[in-house]
């Protein structure tokens, strides 16, 4: 097996031969993180992607992600290392039965997270992020809002706003499966260390947080607290940027379960075999790539307006 630096220096020499970028997931592997040229969470990563003078963008996450990228940025090659990395919460949402949910309620808008497939985002009226999923439910006309695919998330919007949602029976395994025990055992251990949560985490623990919030979020609100100690509800991944970031605070994993096994296929050696060899090419047909581009934008508008 190569070792870490002969890995590095691979990848860095394969960058430069093809002009590539790599986009890594706040949740990925800690030695992916240390190579990317940029590290966020998933729509900040697409948005960087279209910003970027580059031909190739390494995306190191899962398949919606690289989508999203594909999306914004058709005239880039993106590349996902590991095809297999796919979002378990994404796969819970399917066309047809989606169809079949806005025939049954036609004066519903249809409001998708972002942690779906193009092909879902192509069905939807806008598209959201777990920061800013309040405030475009609060932007619609409608009183009645489909919401895919997270019913966690989803039940977060309906108790902070007063439309009517419609929650489609999904949700991310690593997030539904914190429960408010972890969260007691944690804080008995270490009474002084503010609780933040990522609104994908059940109703009762996200009422024991002392902050709601996404990743990105959690990243600019410990760099910016007074507090010292901090529990993280959310993938483990995020524990390597926040310690790296913040070398005197302290962070704790709110639970031993809390690895996503999708974000963590991709390692050093898959970033180069997927430079080395161009693997593997993410594409989206381009009447769904324009109708999900749509969903996208309309959000991204209401940011512009603020």
């Amino acid at each position: 097996m190569q070792d870490t630096r002969e890995l590095t220096k691979k990848i860095a020499e394969l960058k430069k031969e093809r002009n590539a970028v790599i986009l890594a997931h706040n949740y990925e592997r800690g030695e992916v993180q240390d190579i990317a040229d940029f590290v966020g969470d998933s729509l900040e990563l697409s948005q960087k992607a279209v910003e970027l003078d580059a031909d190739v963008i390494v995306f190191c996450g899962v398949n919606f992600m690289a989508e999203s990228a594909a999306v914004l940025s058709p005239e880039k090659t993106v590349l996902l290392p590991e095809l297999d990395a796919r979002c378990p919460m994404a796969d819970m949402v399917r066309v047809e039965p989606l169809r079949s949910l806005k025939q049954q309620h036609p004066d519903a808008a249809l409001v998708c997270y972002v942690n779906t497939t193009a092909e879902i985002k192509a069905e939807c009226d806008i598209c959201c992020t777990s920061a800013n999923a309040i405030e475009v439910v609060k932007s619609l006309e409608q009183k009645k809002v489909i919401f895919v695919p997270d019913k966690n998330l989803a039940d977060y919007v309906a108790r902070n706003t007063d439309k009517q949602i419609i929650l489609w029976e999904g949700y991310c395994p690593t997030h539904n499966q914190i429960l408010p025990i972890d969260v007691r055992r944690v804080k008995n251990l270490h009474p002084m260390a503010e609780v933040l949560a990522h609104p994908e985490c059940r109703h009762e623990v996200l009422e024991m947080a002392d902050r709601i919030c996404s990743t990105t979020g959690m990243v600019n609100y410990v760099r910016k607290s007074g507090s010292s100690e901090f529990i993280i509800a959310t993938e483990s991944g995020l524990l390597h940027r926040l310690n790296k970031e913040n070398p005197h605070k302290k962070f704790y994993e709110v639970s031993p379960y809390t690895m996503c096994p999708d974000m963590k296929m991709i390692d050093l050696k898959a970033v180069v075999d997927s430079l080395e060899h161009m693997r593997y090419v993410i594409t989206v047909p381009e009447d769904i790539r324009l109708r999900a581009k749509k969903s996208l934008d309309r959000m991204l508008a209401i940011k512009r307006k603020r």
